[in-house]
């Protein structure tokens, strides 16, 4: 009996083990499945972000990270980058070492931050940046410190490789604003686009003459102890501006407007009155509207005019009748009043608005000044805004006109991105070719016999004109308060460049020889000028050409002595 009953139990043991073989059979099963799954979703994503990284530009680095193109001159230089920078975070729960030594040592290593800013960083908020942009030799000398409290994130900084080169220009960017002036301003989106695709975002100017202009642009403000200046080099076909440079400057890799007047971009945004380089705009108005036929017609410039109660005289009273050469050569207002009344309110308005004068300037860039136009055009008006008083415009919109004075007569807008080459810019005849070629000639003239002869630049064939005007300041003219101007363009034979230099408020010092006017302090900066950019943009002093301008050399009066 014992030996029946106890023979079951074996087999009983044998079955608990087949199920517990198949639970973990099963178990393992579920396990590996999911295993699998997991692979197969990190392998999947992993394969994502490979896939968006090589559409994106094949980046190491998240397209966060760099959600800013670079951008580069016309030749690829790179004004604007993004680049990866370590910064250094304070959690201050986790501090172990007693805040007020971490931000005297933090001092010693940033001597350019005080130790109290470092202590306020440190005992503030409960988690701060207390110092962005770290050099590796800073992030070792703070490691050194042995602090867990502080952390080191990566982020995304916007470097300008050229420092202040054309600062108004670019602009800059600030940490949760985005893009702020210029470039970086009004193509905020775009530059994030460009970066998505990996592609830079090119502009118009050459770096080369962007620092040439603003080396001696920056050179003849100090010299002169001027308020301020503008300068730029315009391309007379196309519209593309090489360089455009306002002082005083700022550094976009450390905003400080520590002169407010640094915020303003002179060239595109303030508007002056621009004195005597309206003059040649009038006279070619007239001419294309029949008011100037002939070169030798002469104006009484004996004596000054009186106009509605008003008083137009000279500067330098020649005391004699003038042509018209010899009224630009000598920057007559006497007699440019008296072509300007003879060609009328309407057709030099026209002319105005043909080169939009009542308007802000076309360039890509959202510093773009409205310009003053008189509230009402009476006579005086007429004759006054001939000379270049009673409307101010700014500096670009003179460069865009004085690029269809010389370039056939064809006003085209400016633009700040580079054009590619053969693409045929569009624009509207202002100028008849003819009129177009005599200015080309009138302008000569004023440089080799007149008041710009401080701008010529031995073999450059340069042609301008000179503008010096009282600054108009709340409204009222200032007295012993000028803006001196000088618009030209080279090589005067075949124009390329418009280059125009605008002082403002020299007071006339030794170094111009004690004179405020243009042709002692804008007309020299734009010779330096030309004489340096000349061979960067493929143009080489040659003294064998010029413009003929014999037909009318002889309608200029010389003394007897020099005949």
């Amino acid at each position: 009996m014992s030996a029946s009953i106890a023979r079951p139990v074996p087999m009983r043991r044998a079955d608990c083990r087949q199920r517990f073989a198949l639970a973990a059979d099963q178990r393992l099963r579920i396990l590996l499945l999911a295993f699998l799954f997991i692979g197969a979703v990190l392998l999947a994503r992993i394969g994502h972000i490979f896939i968006m990284g090589l559409i994106n530009g094949g980046g190491a680095a998240p397209a966060a990270m760099f959600d800013r193109a670079d951008i580069v001159d016309r030749n690829g230089v790179p004004l604007a980058r993004s680049i990866p920078v370590h910064s250094i975070r304070s959690v201050r729960s986790k501090l172990m070492h007693d805040p007020r030594m971490l931000a005297r040592e933090l001092a010693r290593i940033f001597p350019d931050t005080t130790e109290a800013t470092f202590y306020s960083r440190l005992t503030g908020r409960p988690s701060s940046i207390i110092r962005r942009r770290a050099t590796p030799d800073q992030l070792n000398a703070v490691n050194e410190l042995a602090e867990i409290g502080f952390e080191y994130p990566e982020e995304p900084e916007r470097l300008y490789p050229q420092g202040p080169i054309a600062a108004h220009v670019l602009g800059f960017v600030a940490p949760g604003r985005g893009g702020v002036m210029g470039i970086e301003r009004r193509f905020d989106e775009q530059l994030a686009a460009n970066a998505a695709r990996g592609e830079p975002f090119a502009l118009s100017l050459d770096t080369r003459v962007q620092a040439a202009l603003e080396l001696e642009l920056g050179d003849a403000v100090t010299q002169l102890e001027a308020k301020g200046g503008a300068g730029l080099v315009l391309d007379v076909d196309t519209g593309e501006v090489l360089a455009m440079a306002s002082m005083p400057t700022f550094d976009p890799n450390r905003v400080n407007f520590s002169d407010p007047a640094a915020q303003w971009n002179s060239v595109s945004f303030t508007t002056f009155e621009l004195g005597s380089t309206f003059k040649p705009i009038t006279v070619a108005a007239a001419m294309d509207a029949g008011v100037i036929t002939d070169m030798a017609r002469r104006y009484d410039a004996t004596r000054p005019l009186t106009v509605g109660g008003h008083r137009i005289s000279d500067s330098h009273s020649a005391d004699r009748w003038l042509n018209v050469p010899e009224a630009l050569v000598h920057s007559s207002n006497v007699v440019t009043a008296q072509i300007a009344d003879d060609l009328g309110k309407d057709r030099l308005q026209a002319t105005f608005r043909a080169l939009d004068f009542d308007k802000r300037p076309t360039i890509e860039l959202p510093e773009r000044g409205l310009p003053q136009w008189p509230r009402s055009w009476g006579r005086t008006t007429t004759m006054t805004a001939g000379f270049g008083h009673s409307i101010m415009v700014t500096p670009l919109h003179l460069a865009s006109a004085y690029a269809a004075l010389v370039n056939g007569g064809i006003w085209r807008p400016a633009t700040i991105l580079k054009v590619e080459e053969g693409h045929v810019v569009q624009g509207r005849r202002v100028f008849t070719e003819s009129t177009s070629a005599r200015m080309r000639q009138l302008l000569r003239m004023i440089v080799a016999s007149g008041t710009g002869s401080r701008a010529d630049a031995p073999g450059y064939r340069v042609g301008g004109k000179t503008g010096s005007a009282e600054r108009v300041i709340d409204g009222t003219y200032v007295g012993n308060s000028v803006v001196a101007t000088f618009a030209g363009a080279f090589p005067m034979d075949r124009p390329r460049y418009v280059v125009l230099v605008m002082i403002d408020r020299p007071p006339g010092n030794a170094y111009s020889l004690g004179q405020r006017t243009a042709g002692f302090t804008a007309a020299p900066v734009v010779r330096k000028v030309v004489q340096r950019i000349g061979p960067m943009v493929g143009i080489y002093p040659d003294a064998h050409r010029d413009v003929d301008i014999s037909e009318l050399e002889p309608l200029l009066w010389k003394p007897r002595a020099e005949r």
